[in-house]
């Protein structure tokens, strides 16, 4: 069950909305009680984002493995759980949950928070089928939580300035093209679940989501070409690489690219590039491109920022993502990528995946 905020705990939100500057144009009405489940890399990141902020409190951690379980929590006070069902059974009062599982095992904690009247923050993709998610929907139709689809790149300074700029000029958009691609570092070393996703799953709802926030459109067909050589071989059975051709509800195109095979060697372990083109002008965003490098005897990097500012707070587009989403559950009126959105980019996948074994353009469903 949702809790219920005391008066005494407005009054102390009150007053720790006056005092912060950081938080002053939130309207606290409490302090939301998070759990986090999943404690990989994104699961140590909204942990952290979570105890930082003046205005939600960690209360738990889910995760199978007790000693990631142990590592995440860092405070005695903070519970740890193998599920969300053996925390609900606990009676732990709880206002929030973040699924940061992998891609294709988000529908069963989603499903229980959501029944349990929880407001939701779920990794990209929502789920790997379109069943799955309908389910998850249907969830939080009963239980009455609010579900939001950890699109992060909306949170990016530079996509942010380009959707200004194409809403201020008014321009109609023609093209989009992004290439998203990893090195064989996170199918073969980061992710030991990469044969039960591929490139499209894993890369593309990044690239599709900005699509569509920067266009306003939505995707209506798709053709997509694929490679399996390189990952099968190394006994990872997925896509090396995914290229699919978009027709958008607007009369523009969009082509995405992402693969899983570029060399070790390279300067990063990602590479992003989005380029828009417009009836009057375009853009080009090099994500990846710090602009910055670090060269050392066996190879040059890319220098990225600090993954916290001068005061240790986590800094980035994910924290800033988490600290929207603890501000909604705490009263902020924000607008927030939700389950419609999360529910079209899974449909666009997965004809992404039909146009790959049926070697034809698919329709997606709206």
């Amino acid at each position: 069950m949702r809790t219920l905020w005391t008066f005494p705990g407005i009054v102390c939100s009150v007053l720790q909305h006056i005092l912060s500057p950081e938080y002053t144009e939130v309207p606290h009405m409490g302090t939301p009680r998070i759990a986090i489940i999943g404690g990989g890399l994104r699961g140590r990141i909204f942990a952290e984002t979570t105890r930082d902020h003046p205005g939600a409190e960690l209360v738990a951690i889910c995760e199978p493995n007790p000693t990631r379980a142990a590592q995440l929590a860092t405070d005695p006070d903070v519970a740890t759980a193998a599920s969300i069902d053996e925390l609900l059974e606990r009676g732990s009062e709880l206002d929030a949950v973040v699924v940061a599982t992998p891609d294709f095992a988000h529908e069963q904690p989603a499903v229980a928070a959501l029944e349990a009247g929880l407001d939701l923050l779920v990794e990209k993709p929502l789920a790997t089928t379109s069943e799955e998610a309908q389910r998850i929907i249907a969830a939080a139709e009963r239980g009455g939580g609010r579900i939001v689809v950890g699109f992060e790149n909306r949170w990016n300074p530079l996509f942010q300035a380009a959707r200004h700029q194409i809403q201020e000029s008014g321009h109609a958009l023609l093209s989009q093209r992004a290439l998203l691609q990893d090195t064989l570092f996170v199918p073969t070393q980061m992710l030991s679940w990469a044969a039960l996703s591929s490139p499209a799953w894993f890369l593309m709802p990044h690239s599709l989501d900005m699509a569509t926030w920067l266009s306003g459109a939505e995707p209506v067909e798709v053709f997509a070409r694929g490679v399996k050589r390189l990952l099968p071989s190394l006994g990872v059975d997925t896509y090396d690489r995914i290229s699919a051709s978009f027709a958008m509800s607007d009369g523009s195109l969009l082509d995405l690219d992402s693969g899983w095979v570029q060399p070790l060697g390279k300067s990063s372990v990602f590479e992003f590039r989005f380029e828009v083109e417009t009836e009057g002008d375009s853009f080009t965003l090099d994500i990846d491109d710090t602009g910055g490098r670090h060269a050392t005897a066996e190879r040059t990097s890319t220098l990225g920022a600090l993954p916290h500012d001068h005061r240790g707070r986590p800094q980035g587009a994910p924290p800033a993502m988490m600290r929207d989403f603890l501000d909604l559950v705490a009263g902020a009126d924000l607008d927030l990528p939700g389950a419609d959105q999360g529910l079209l980019i899974t449909r666009a996948i997965e004809a992404i995946h039909r146009s790959l074994e049926t070697g034809s353009p698919e329709q997606i469903t709206p």
